[in-house]
């Protein structure tokens, strides 16, 4: 469960390109990257979750939860110790649910997570709270594991 939402399982319309649903902004985007208000991320970047891999889609969570869980281990991969950024977005095109954390895995995409293909556009989110550094591990080892598996973490 995610900050207190919940959504009944079964009643959800997922997400797609082609159904946007009534998805409610705010929507926020995690990374290690320093980026100014009006940058544009997008497609085919150096991913912020696992070194050496090019990333075919830009995410963000209506949570800003959901982006702080995202933003602190991202910054681990290149060594780093500040806890990363979470930035305020606007989806400059369709989005779908990010099925790395919907329905399968969290049915009903409590995290609010989403990806696209188009750019969004930044603007800085200054004060979100961190988690305590042992649930910063906890998320890492969680990352972890599959990956010691030979499972790929992210489906593109």
């Amino acid at each position: 469960m995610i900050a207190g939402v919940e959504e009944p399982v079964g009643t959800r319309v997922p997400v797609t390109p082609g159904n946007p649903g009534d998805v409610p902004g705010p929507f926020f985007h995690r990374t290690r990257a320093t980026l100014a208000v009006g940058d544009e991320p997008v497609p085919g970047r150096g991913s912020d979750s696992q070194a050496g891999r090019v990333t075919d889609h830009v995410h963000s969570a209506a949570l800003v939860d959901t982006a702080a869980r995202g933003a602190e281990p991202a910054t681990a991969p290149a060594g780093d110790r500040h806890r990363g950024h979470v930035h305020v977005v606007e989806p400059l095109g369709p989005f779908e649910d990010d099925p790395n954390v919907t329905d399968e895995r969290f049915p009903g995409n409590p995290a609010r997570s989403h990806r696209t293909r188009s750019p969004l556009r930044v603007g800085e989110v200054e004060d979100w709270e961190g988690h305590a550094p042992e649930a910063v591990e906890g998320m890492l080892a969680s990352l972890a594991r599959p990956r010691e598996q030979g499972l790929d973490v992210i489906e593109d």
